[in-house]
């Protein structure tokens, strides 16, 4: 039964939680964290790890995607970011960081975004970009908006791409855009491709069942990482706290599975995970995967050089994103680091999969999927 409490007359609300409001329960058996299985697959897709990245110009680059890639994990490419709108990005994104460590304006350098995000998309840039991970012999994946999916996926679909993800900050099964244009109807476009399609984000069960139901290989939960990203409660007044919107996107992918009579649907987080501890609660709560920005970016391969901004801080009339430094100073740790560690830091930024890989073992369970059935605490 939900938990619904009154706010007002008349008015009820749902009462949800946040990761950090949710503790692991641990079983009476353990066993050694090198018996335990990080591995998890999307459609042929095969992981090493559950960790995604965010597709924002601060993070994957088509270096960074093809180092993540080697590691066992996924980088995702903005398909309309920076890569495929300029030819010297890295020399762009130096001025960006250079207009953010002034500090001389504040909005300066989401100005600065929004400028570098109007000039023209050139095909021919993104086919390279897509070109240099796929040489690498990694998953390559790209992101585009629903309101451009159409447009932008053949010359994707022709450049090589394995798997594309439709992310906006909130998605429904049809996007209806000017009244001239035809609605893009999520089902029809999924069956009419040839690659797997990623969708989101949702926070609620319906939304994501309805998502599942046209198709998509993996549902995306959340509205992006939280370090940066200002789409919840400052711009829109929307939001769902993670551990109840990765729950009920759950519950949707187990009554979907039902529906179908077996057809599995994997559930990606995307928000409010900073931790390793955050990283292991999101999968109990019952996600696959999860989609990290801030916490890969702190990595000396990603190239923001310490900075981080999510993708939606470059929208041209309502940016919901701040430029915020991940790290200061030069030494940076290393993605090897960040990924399986050794870590100097005791709050979890350090050695992620390593602190999953702890979680499970110190639980009992063996795989991501028997990991999902953990027990799980409210805090008072």
């Amino acid at each position: 039964m939900r938990d619904l409490v009154e706010i007002g007359m008349g008015r009820t609300a749902r009462r949800t939680y946040e990761l950090e409001d949710v503790d692991i329960v641990p079983s009476r058996r353990t066993r050694s964290s090198k018996e335990v299985s990080t591995a998890w697959q999307l459609d042929a897709y095969r992981f090493d790890i559950p960790i995604v990245a965010h597709p924002t110009d601060a993070l994957v680059s088509p270096s960074f995607a093809i180092e993540l890639g080697k590691r066992g994990g996924l980088g995702v490419i903005n398909g309309e970011g920076l890569w495929g709108r300029h030819a010297d990005v890295e020399s762009v994104i130096d001025q960006l960081v250079e207009l953010a460590e002034s500090d001389v304006d504040a909005d300066a350098p989401v100005k600065m975004l929004q400028k570098l995000h109007a000039a023209p998309l050139q095909p021919d840039l993104l086919a390279a970009a897509v070109a240099q991970v796929r040489e690498a012999g990694v998953t390559v994946a790209v992101r585009v908006s629903p309101q451009n999916a159409r447009s932008l996926t053949p010359a994707l679909v022709a450049a090589g791409i394995d798997l594309l993800v439709v992310q906006g900050t909130i998605i429904s099964a049809e996007h209806v855009g000017h009244p001239s244009e035809e609605p893009l109807n999520m089902k029809t476009f999924i069956a009419e491709l040839d690659v797997p399609v990623v969708a989101g984000g949702v926070s609620d069960h319906r939304t994501a069942l309805h998502l599942m139901r046209t198709g998509a290989a993996g549902v995306i939960v959340g509205y992006g990482s939280t370090e940066g990203a200002t789409t919840t409660g400052e711009v829109l007044g929307i939001g769902v706290p993670m551990a109840t919107a990765i729950a009920d996107a759950a519950a949707a992918r187990r009554d979907y599975l039902d529906e179908t009579g077996g057809r599995y649907v994997h559930v990606l987080a995307d928000g409010g995970i900073s931790t390793s501890g955050h990283l292991a609660k999101a999968i109990a709560c019952g996600a696959d995967a999860a989609v990290l920005g801030a916490p890969l970016a702190l990595a000396d391969e990603a190239p923001g050089r310490g900075w981080y901004w999510p993708s939606a801080a470059a929208h041209p009339s309502m940016p919901r994103g701040a430029f915020l430094p991940v790290s200061f100073g030069e030494d940076r740790p290393s993605l090897d680091r960040v990924l399986s560690g050794p870590s100097t830091d005791p709050f979890g930024s350090l050695d992620l999969v390593g602190g999953l890989r702890r979680s499970m073992a110190k639980s009992g369970y063996s795989d991501l999927k028997e990991f999902q059935k953990v027990g799980l605490n409210i805090r008072g």
